[in-house]
């Protein structure tokens, strides 16, 4: 905490590089709660800006009660939720979407190839399968496991209760389970 308040009090009295700094320590947190929650790159690339210019113009709100991460990934959260609702996208409802992934982008000549089509193959089938969760559900396990956040920090986001956010990660694993199961053909 007294890294956040510091940092805090940097971006208040406008030093030099402060909110740069705050935008770099929290841009994969706010990429990945917007990214899962509205699942559109250009859409994601907006609404990240916009929750950083939300938080520049209400960091003077911050009250220190929980961490600058979870207060950020709150307002990410709490953006994403209102671009879903303005489309009239459902929380919890599954989505399909086909990812434009080319199986070559970024491979260099020292690369196994046989390895990277491997990798690039399953992360496809996890991609996939990702999108048959709810906007919530992914938001959630990326939260978790990617972000390696803890459940309180996961409540603080997205303000449901401790049990809410707890069985919603454990049907959300049960899910893509069952759909990488079913994408990779493996007998359940």
């Amino acid at each position: 905490m007294h890294a956040d308040q510091t940092l805090v009090e940097a971006v208040l009295a406008r030093r030099n590089g402060a909110f740069e700094r705050v935008v770099q320590q929290h841009q994969r947190l706010v990429w990945h709660v917007v990214q899962r929650m509205v699942s559109d790159a250009e859409d994601t690339r907006e609404l990240s800006q916009e929750v950083f210019l939300r938080v520049y113009q209400k960091l003077h709100q911050f009250r220190f009660d929980c961490s600058l991460a979870s207060w950020i990934g709150r307002i990410a959260f709490s953006i994403a939720t209102r671009h879903l609702q303005r489309r009239r996208i459902p929380m919890e409802e599954c989505r399909d979407e086909d990812d434009a992934f080319s199986v070559l982008d970024g491979v260099a000549d020292e690369v196994d190839l046989e390895a990277e089509l491997e990798r690039d193959d399953m992360l496809r089938h996890v991609q996939s399968a990702m999108q048959c969760l709810s906007p919530i559900q992914r938001t959630l396990l990326t939260l978790y496991h990617a972000d390696e956040l803890p459940i309180a920090d996961i409540v603080n986001i997205t303000g449901q209760p401790e049990g809410t956010v707890k069985n919603s990660l454990f049907r959300a694993r049960q899910r893509l389970r069952m759909a990488l199961q079913q994408l990779i053909e493996v007998p359940a």
